[in-house]
């Protein structure tokens, strides 16, 4: 097969998320698709086999649009079980195993799932669905469920072309010419995990999982492995910053890349120069590694904007969103829907195959998200730029109205970070008694080895922005409490500041 048979194999319009591993099989067949940390090994044609097994079990089990609900470990075989779901003829339904149980019990009743597979053993046959049972690439493939932060977790209903369109492209990736290699420890449910596991399959790019992310293991799997791409969000390379990335041998890393939250921008720099260009004999590693950082939501089936900082260039960092990725359209209106001008703040709205076709059996709810004309109000506050460029400009749930002025969490955080002593900070807005309103206050997990108390930290604040941004309360804490996607909880750390 050919250059060009490969790509449109993937390419074509058809493709589905049931007939994805069998494509990818005919492709790479005997090349390694993931290695797993407690030592399992895949190949292309190994996954399509195991795939079409699957399938089998699961097909005798449901009817074609059934809702399976897939609640395994996090492990490559989760996605297995995801795409043989699909394969069946059923819609997969993803479960973060770091969910309470009766969380996961809301994503069973609300999904109105047909199965529930917690174990891949339970579905396992001798049998082989040979043929993917017939699916349109505008059907609904997955439901994904927000992270429950607040309220109910809904499910959003994305179709194969919303999941496919974005990482299909990957087949042109000149696979075998160079030896590359992923080291990824996401969860698979979440959104960004289930599609970047997706795209390095289909760039034909081996993936070392990591089940279970740990700063050192993380490090010793780039470090012994020579791994030329690393994928996380800000939180594991915080954690890895924490435990001496600077100190271990990072120059195998080509490319790093992030997504899930606004990553700082010294943070992206420092990760830069522990990496390398290229290595050359006699020679060794030269130059740095780049940087990319996508921007997404579970609501747009994965990115919708990426942003590329190459090596020894200073660009491409910090809370410039990036550039959308096409087709996608990005603006940012006022409260009245209508376009803001440059260097005005708003809500990022956005359009493309991605956007979910509506929340699962809550039509309310897709009303407020999606307008008549088919934009995704994304609930995050945005800053036009010049020339089109959008930068993030935080959570429109983190803008604290106080004494009148619009406060950024995110620039706050930002600012916070800063301090020699700080390692991390979330902002947040408390009710303020007296005056009304809300107070920006700030829980802070200091530095390895550094110390600050609370009332200096509160000083430093007030000396480094303006006053009606500086928080007026800090606490130092241990951790900050994430959801199972590595966002900060800021409704646990709420009680810290009850009065």
């Amino acid at each position: 097969m050919n250059f060009l048979e490969r790509v449109n194999l993937v390419l074509r319009r058809d493709l589905t998320l049931g007939t994805l591993s069998e494509r990818l099989a005919r492709i790479h067949g005997d090349r390694l698709l993931v290695e797993e940390e407690q030592g399992t090994r895949l190949t292309f044609r190994e996954a399509a086999d195991r795939v079409a097994m699957l399938a089998a079990g699961i097909k005798e089990r449901i009817e074609p649009g059934d809702r399976v609900v897939v609640a395994g470990e996090n492990d490559y075989d989760f996605l297995l079980v995801c795409l043989a779901a699909a394969r069946a003829g059923g819609v997969c339904v993803p479960v973060n195993p770091k969910m309470r149980e009766e969380e996961i019990e809301h994503v069973i009743t609300d999904s109105g799932a047909a199965l529930v597979v917690r174990d891949p053993s339970e579905i396992t046959t001798n049998a082989s669905l040979d043929e993917a049972v017939p699916a349109r690439p505008e059907d609904v493939a997955a439901i994904f469920y927000t992270s429950g932060t607040t309220g109910k977790p809904k499910g959003a209903r994305l179709t194969n072309r919303a999941l496919l369109s974005q990482v299909a492209p990957g087949a042109v990736w000149p696979a075998g010419l160079r030896r590359d290699e992923a080291v990824v420890g996401l969860p698979v449910a979440h959104i960004m995990g289930f599609v970047t596991l997706l795209a390095l399959a289909v760039s034909g790019i081996p993936a070392y999982f990591l089940p279970h992310f740990r700063a050192n293991t993380a490090l010793d799997a780039i470090e012994e492995r020579r791994a030329t791409v690393f994928v996380g969000v800000p939180a594991m390379y915080r954690l890895m910053l924490d435990a001496g990335a600077e100190q271990r041998d990072l120059r195998s890393i080509r490319l790093w890349m992030s997504g899930a939250d606004v990553l700082p921008e010294d943070l992206a720099r420092r990760f830069k120069r522990m990496g390398a260009t290229i290595t050359l004999p006699l020679i060794g590693n030269v130059g740095e590694a780049s940087f990319a950082e996508g921007y997404g939501m579970v609501e747009v089936a994965g990115g919708v904007a990426a942003k590329f900082s190459p090596p020894m260039l200073p660009v491409g960092l910090g809370d410039f969103l990036g550039f959308p990725l096409p087709p996608y359209q990005l603006k940012v209106v006022d409260e009245e829907g209508n376009e803001v001008s440059p260097g005005t703040t708003g809500e990022l709205l956005v359009k493309g195959p991605g956007v979910l076709e509506g929340y699962h059996d809550n039509p309310e709810a897709t009303e407020e998200t999606i307008t008549p004309d088919g934009w995704l109000r994304t609930g995050d506050m945005a800053r036009r730029g010049p020339l089109g460029t959008v930068f993030f400009a935080g959570r429109s749930k983190d803008v604290i109205k106080h004494g009148g002025y619009s406060v950024f969490a995110v620039e706050v955080e930002a600012t916070l970070r800063e301090h020699p002593a700080v390692a991390d900070a979330a902002v947040l807005g408390v009710e303020d008694s007296r005056k009304g309103g809300e107070v920006p206050v700030a829980a802070i997990k200091l530095a390895p080895g550094a110390s600050a108390t609370e009332q200096e930290l509160v000083a430093w604040a007030r000396e480094h922005m303006s006053d009606y941004k500086a928080p007026r309360q800090v606490k130092i804490v241990d951790e900050l409490p994430r959801t199972g996607t590595d966002k900060v909880q800021k409704a646990g750390l709420r009680e810290l500041f009850t009065p």
